[in-house]
């Protein structure tokens, strides 16, 4: 029997409060999937990775011998096999010395393994009608609005490089703009600015034809001075204003920027955005200094939280919901030596926002390779932090008697669609 077996059925059998589904969905995350090369043939049938932002692989594309980039699904939906999953949707991150593999077995069904073991079933996605659809300028539609959470998020990446350049100004476990070269060494359609009429013209092919998504977001990398003579909170602040304009309340607006300034905060939410993501990244002051240089230095930590604060007075503090990236808490050589000292700094900042009515989100870590922590830290964070981290951040998001999070679709095991970690599978 494997050593990641046995740590496996060892953590589900000590967290029995939480879902199975779960700690293998949190597995997969922060060590990647490998696909055979039969289950490859199949899933390019399917939807397609679109890499929407970042790489979230565990591989350079240069490294992918069969391809793997062009072919594999954006998800995959775990079910049923001999643990009875119900249905877990799970962003795939490939790396193809994973002891996970996607397969296909001797009877036709598509399963996942573990060091060759059948651990359930898995489905890809349909690939929508509007995938197969190009612009008017002749650029494919999963250039400029894929979407993502099984279909229900539209992803608006619109400026897909970030300003905070080299190492001492990026984040550290950030990949997005060498994501950018290698997309574009690809040869990959890879727009560096959509354009607000692009975007609208890819809704309104989506919205001829779609009636899964339900929400949108509109991101992208930071502006430190100005991008098209505007500033962050002009050139972010035009999309969800054309696209209310022109859709009206057809989706749940979300802007993912920077901490700004209530004033500019207004702006979005004159704008009609309805939810507000400043991600925040990780809480431990030491720890945001290291690992935020630009962000540390532009903005700085305790400017960042309260301005968080500020801005769950414009929204309402249940549509301010800032994300951080759960396991670089322990990433070396900076990063806390045990699971229990990381979980106890998250905490505490979750039972912070939290006790304000904010619900902080989180995206597990992929040690991407092209990020300056991911090459230092090519196996991630235990798995025993990711289970922990789901039982801390929902006993906290109960402690305050909140809802779940606005804008990510139904929660619950066997419903939830959010598919780059588990907290939303926890509910």
């Amino acid at each position: 029997m494997s050593s990641r077996w046995t740590l496996v059925e060892e953590l589900i059998s000590r967290f029995t409060d939480l879902p199975p589904e779960a700690i293998i969905k949190e597995d997969l995350l922060r060590t990647g999937v490998g696909f055979s090369e039969d289950a490859l043939r199949v899933s390019a049938g399917y939807k397609p990775k679109a890499y929407f932002i970042f790489s979230f692989d565990l591989v350079p594309i240069a490294k992918m011998e069969k391809g793997e980039n062009l072919r594999a699904p954006e998800e995959i939906c775990l079910r049923d096999g001999r643990l009875g999953f119900r249905r877990t949707i799970v962003s795939v991150r490939l790396n193809p010395e994973s002891p996970y593999r996607v397969h296909i077995s001797g009877e036709g069904r598509l399963i996942l393994e573990l060091d060759s073991r059948e651990v359930c079933e898995v489905e890809f996605q349909k690939t929508p009608e509007y995938y197969e659809r190009t612009l008017s300028n002749g650029k494919p539609i999963t250039d400029i609005a894929p979407t993502i959470e099984w279909g229900y998020l539209l992803y608006l990446t619109v400026f897909r490089i970030c300003q905070y350049f080299g190492k001492n100004e990026e984040c550290q476990f950030c990949d997005i703009n060498e994501n950018y070269r290698q997309q574009k060494r690809s040869g990959r359609s890879y727009t560096t600015v959509k354009t607000v009429e692009e975007v609208l013209e890819a809704l309104d092919i989506i919205g001829e034809t779609d009636s899964d998504a339900g929400a949108y977001t509109v991101t992208g990398g930071s502006i430190t001075s100005v991008l098209d003579r505007k500033r962050e909170v002009d050139f972010y602040a035009q999309y969800p204003e054309a696209i209310e304009k022109r859709f009206p309340g057809r989706w749940i607006g979300k802007v993912v920027v920077q901490a700004l300034k209530r004033d500019e905060v207004q702006r979005f939410k004159d704008a009609g955005a309805k939810i507000y993501h400043p991600n925040y990244e990780v809480w431990d002051p030491r720890l945001f200094a290291v690992l935020c240089p630009g962000k540390a230095r532009y903005i700085g930590r305790d400017r960042w939280i309260s301005r968080i604060l500020d801005a769950a007075e414009v929204f309402g503090p249940a549509f301010v919901i800032p994300n951080f990236v759960a396991g670089i808490e322990m990433a070396r050589p900076h990063g806390f030596e045990s699971v229990e000292q990381a979980l106890d700094s998250t905490t505490e900042g979750l039972d912070y926002f939290m006790s304000h009515g904010v619900i902080p989100r989180f995206t597990t870590w992929c040690p991407e390779p092209m990020s300056e922590l991911g090459r230092n830290n090519p196996q991630g964070a235990p798995l025993e932090y990711h289970a922990g981290l789901l039982r801390r951040w929902r006993d906290t998001h109960s402690k305050y008697r909140l809802a779940p999070p606005p804008g990510y679709g139904p929660a619950g095991i066997g419903r939830a669609v959010f598919s780059v970690s588990s907290f939303m599978d926890v509910l």
